[in-house]
């Protein structure tokens, strides 16, 4: 991370980009109306080459729609692999519970401290880190989960999409469609502008009906009885927005206005709770994965005195060592950091993510040779977690080692076509190998996939005229060619 609390766990910019997917003609949001791209987006998500269609897709969608989304709300994510590993674990058994393959549905976090959960697509369920902070138990955020899922397994999120099929704005579209690219593909760390959506149409999309929550409701408390999880979470969740009904729509919470509550559903929930007895105990694996995602959560976002306080009390000793170790990282306490990763490294040596830790504890403090050594380990430990590598190849490319770095990048890259410091970093690494076309292809697909199409259009026509015509490198420059000329007619009208 740089500058920020946050941007300590080098939550990176998750921008979608199409590199797997080349066109044989190009085609803007300009003469494809909404309904019919959604159209197209529906088949692809189903069918088996889905992903690599939804990226091309994503890729002209969010080109033509950068200057509209440019003014609008952003939703930031916190990509993190070791924070959405934790949830994915809590998550997994109801997910089976609910039909649904938990290698196929990810948990990502927003980076927003109310409380709020929400889903878009089938493949991602968005939870505020805020929510998660706020979790008291394991089984309220399973709760949370369950109830997101059954919105997916009800077939909700089908009918919603079959609703924005008829939106006549482009703002409207963008929000699914952003939605859908921060949800599709891999991805490991990050955080940046990966959505942009009017909160009205935000808003409109994420609206649910009564009977639709009461029909979650129901679902989720029968996966979270199936997956032998106590679902007096669903109780302890409702009672925290008993109150809400009264407030002015104003104050009243933000889960509150995407998913209505009423006492009937609450009086609902304690009535199954109460005939189905006094339900199992807490699974500790369960209360570890909530302590370690709480805990390296709130060292990042809470000041480091906060964080050592609240260390002395923490249940599992990594998870302690791990929170000391962050909160003497930020406070520039190298060696004590080192202490501390090492003692925790020594007791946990397989675990990828501490490793992958220790890695950007010494890249940020210029440690160049170490940092490779690190991340090289974390990446033998977990070689499909994109991020990983991307961090790998970076350290490498400071190392001064571009041709193995430049390796390691494009691996990463084939893995999570969304990580925009990875282009950036990229960028760099084909420079430094001679490889100037492929250089100013992917500096113009990072201008233009933050919106800075102006900045993106010189970069790509240099990259047309450098790259071999025809070749799938040179169809992604041309794509970003003809969005920063059609971004530029639209400006002189």
């Amino acid at each position: 991370m740089k500058g920020s609390t946050l941007d300590r766990l080098e939550f990176r910019m998750l921008i979608s980009h199409g590199a797997a997917m080349s066109f044989d003609r190009v085609f803007s949001l300009a003469s494809i109306p909404c309904a019919r791209l959604f159209r197209l987006l529906s088949r692809a998500v189903r069918s088996p080459r889905g992903l690599v269609q939804v990226q091309g897709l994503v890729l002209v969608a969010a080109l033509t729609l950068a200057p509209i989304t440019a003014q609008a709300r952003s939703i930031r994510l916190l990509r993190d692999a070791d924070i959405e590993h934790g949830l994915s674990e809590l998550a997994r058994p109801i997910l089976a519970a609910a039909g649904l393959s938990p290698k196929r549905v990810r948990i990502l976090v927003v980076d927003d401290s109310s409380f709020n959960a929400f889903v878009i697509d089938h493949r991602a369920i968005f939870v505020n880190y805020g929510l998660i902070l706020k979790a008291e138990t394991p089984e309220m955020l399973q709760a949370v989960l369950a109830h997101e899922a059954a919105h997916i397994a009800n077939g909700h999120i089908g009918r919603r999409i079959q609703n924005m099929r008829s939106a006549s704005t482009a703002a409207g579209f963008g929000t699914a469609l952003g939605m859908l690219a921060a949800a599709a593909g891999g991805g490991r760390a990050g955080a940046g502008v990966a959505i942009g959506a009017q909160s009205s149409a935000l808003r409109s999309f994420l609206s649910h009906t009564r009977a639709e929550e009461a029909s979650a409701d129901r679902s989720a408390i029968g996966f979270l009885t199936a997956a032998g999880i106590n679902p007096r979470g669903m109780v302890e969740l409702h009672r925290i927005f008993a109150g809400q009904e009264v407030l002015s729509r104003a104050s009243q919470d933000p889960y509150m206005r995407s998913h209505p509550l009423s006492r009937d559903r609450m009086r609902a929930a304690e009535a199954f709770v109460a005939s189905a007895g006094e339900g199992p105990a807490t699974r500790p694996e369960a209360a570890y994965w909530l302590a370690r995602v709480q805990g390296k959560l709130s060292a990042f976002t809470r000041a480091p005195s906060w964080t050592k306080r609240r260390a002395t009390s923490e249940a599992f000793t990594d998870v302690k060592r791990m929170r000391l170790a962050v909160a003497q990282h930020r406070q520039h306490a190298f060696s004590g950091a080192q202490k501390t990763m090492q003692a925790l490294l020594a007791a946990r040596p397989q675990d990828a993510y501490y490793h992958e830790l220790w890695g950007q504890m010494l890249y940020e403090n210029r440690r160049w040779g170490a940092a490779v050594a690190a991340y090289r380990t974390a990446a033998q430990l977990a070689p499909n977690e994109p991020l990983i590598l991307a961090s790998l190849g970076r350290a490498q490319l400071a190392a001064g080692d571009a041709k193995a770095a430049l390796a390691t990048m494009e691996k990463a890259r084939g893995l999570d076509f969304r990580n925009a410091t990875l282009l950036r970093d990229m960028s760099l690494a084909y420079a430094q190998t001679k490889q100037t076309g492929m250089a100013a292809l992917v500096t113009a697909e990072r201008y233009a996939l933050s919106g800075r199409l102006k900045d993106a259009g010189p970069h790509a026509k240099r990259a047309v005229a450098i790259l071999p015509k025809g070749s799938p490198a040179w169809r992604r420059a041309e794509d970003v060619l003809i969005a920063f000329e059609q971004d530029e007619k639209r400006k002189r009208k």
